[in-house]
């Protein structure tokens, strides 16, 4: 029996309790067992699979259908998107874009400053790197202007988050436009959009508010003095990051070990300027909104918006965004080519369990589609008028707040929800996957890595953080939705 024959014999209330299972096999392996993600959804697929009635083979062979597309989409992209991001935190153009804006600016305008900045250097770098990279200066300048750590803090997270969550090239947002076979360049552009109200309200507006209501106590010493003496947790980059009981399996695809690599890096003799660091960060966005504006604007048979094709694919505009960085980032400071190749290669491990993550997430989407799990998800999305756009987000919600996963949350939310792609133009596909990443950020608590990270380089109480970081989490996958739906009224 193949995967669509089952999906056709089985019944409705088959793959319901097929879909429940298997989802609640991962997340029981994630969050009790403590099992990697990578297993936990492998071993929820073949659950899934079993229960819906597909057989041994099917679900196999839609399993690794699932993995080899969702790689290839994806991969790729995560890939050129990380070298970039390593060049970017090597080379010292983090700290060359944050500083040139950071000490033109004084009073509570750096918070908006910070935000600004956060969201900018945050479109390459992963969240874990742009914390690693923000954090010390956002507490150095606290100390210099006497103003709260978490009125210049919160913006920088949540310039880093939004982007996270809802801007290719970061891995859940990408995931979600190959799942839904979302236009990238579309889901950018909204994405952009989406991204102005969430970094401001849960950033500058929202630090404003909560860094009134938060005293926090010394902060951690993040000057080459206070590193030396052991404040830097024997790494000499911060405070050692203990996430909690169990720190070594807390689940949360987020959780690279690409800030190992940020903090060994030897620096530069001279950082790039600032004019080329911005443009670099920007190129591949760039090319791609041009690709997406061409599509919208120019006639089909149009050579310009042949070229704009062409340069716009999203392999494309990254791939120039990579060689563009080695020049910028990398030869004109000095870097010399074995250099700039350790770098570049030294991005990729840290990836490594994102990617394979990413990669199962692409199975157990697939072995969800093909058992019919998302036809009658559609079914009854239909029978009851709910929004296709709402139905999403609260799915990912649910899987965000039970894994701690975004990635996790974003890959499942996806594939139930993919059938109702099917009859959805281009423009709302893309708010689609946008729903599904803003859904995805909700409230991190103590089952998020991300939630210890920041509670520990703030130097923060497990209620201290839940009051800051979750809420600011929950202001921003809230905004989001709320952004999404009102570009649905007008797309």
């Amino acid at each position: 029996m193949t995967a669509l024959a089952a999906a056709a014999t089985s019944s409705s209330p088959q793959l319901l309790v097929a879909a429940l299972l298997g989802i609640a096999v991962v997340v029981l392996l994630i969050t009790w067992l403590k099992v990697h993600p990578f297993l936990a959804l492998i071993f929820g697929s073949a659950v899934l699979g079993g229960v819906a009635g597909m057989g041994a083979t099917d679900t196999v062979t839609s399993f690794t259908t699932g993995v080899g597309a969702t790689v290839g989409n994806v991969g790729l992209l995560i890939a050129l998107g990380a070298m970039i991001g390593g060049l970017l935190a090597a080379s010292g153009g983090a700290d060359r874009v944050v500083t040139a804006f950071v000490d033109r600016i004084s009073g509570r305008g750096i918070a908006w400053v910070m935000a600004g900045v956060a969201a900018l250097i945050g479109i390459p770098l992963f969240f874990e790197v742009g914390v690693v990279l923000l954090v010390p200066i956002v507490v150095l300048v606290a100390r210099r202007t006497k103003l709260p750590v978490l009125l210049i803090g919160i913006p920088a997270l949540a310039g880093l988050s939004v982007l996270h969550g809802l801007v290719p090239p970061h891995p859940g947002p990408l995931v979600a436009i190959a799942a839904l076979h979302a236009d990238l360049g579309l889901t950018l552009l909204f994405g952009l959009i989406v991204a102005i109200p969430c970094v401001i309200l849960a950033g500058p507006v929202f630090g404003s508010w909560i860094s009134r209501r938060i005293e926090l106590g010394t902060l951690p010493d993040f000057t080459p003095a206070g590193m030396r003496a052991g404040s830097g947790g024997g790494t000499g980059a911060g405070p050692a990051l203990d996430r909690g009981p169990d720190a070594d399996t807390t689940p949360g695809a987020e959780r690279a070990d690409v800030m190992t690599a940020v903090r060994t890096q030897p620096r530069p003799t001279r950082q790039p300027a600032l004019g080329a660091t911005i443009v670099t960060v920007l190129l591949p966005v760039v090319l791609m909104l041009a690709r997406a504006i061409g599509q919208l604007t120019l006639d089909k048979d149009n050579a310009f918006r042949s070229v704009l094709d062409v340069i716009g694919t999203p392999i494309v505009a990254m791939l120039a965004g990579v060689v563009l960085a080695m020049f910028t980032m990398g030869v004109a400071i000095g870097f010399g080519r074995e250099h700039i190749s350790r770098i570049t290669g030294g991005s990729l491990p840290g990836i490594a369990g994102i990617l394979l993550i990413v990669a199962a997430g692409g199975g157990f989407k697939q072995v969800l589609v093909d058992a019919g799990v998302g036809n009658l998800i559609a079914d009854a999305a239909k029978n009851v008028h709910i929004s296709a756009l709402i139905l999403g987000w609260l799915v990912a919600v649910g899987i965000r707040l039970a894994t701690g996963s975004a990635t996790v949350a974003t890959i499942t939310a996806a594939g139930i929800v993919t059938p109702l792609a099917a009859g959805l133009d281009k423009p709302m596909v893309a708010l689609l996957a946008l729903a599904v990443g803003a859904g995805s950020l909700f409230f991190s608590h103590v089952n998020d890595a991300g939630f210890w990270l920041v509670k520990e380089y703030f130097g923060m109480t497990v209620g201290q953080t839940i009051k800051s970081w979750s809420v600011m989490e929950t202001i921003i996958s809230v905004t989001g939705l709320l952004g999404v739906l009102a570009l649905s009224t007008v797309v």
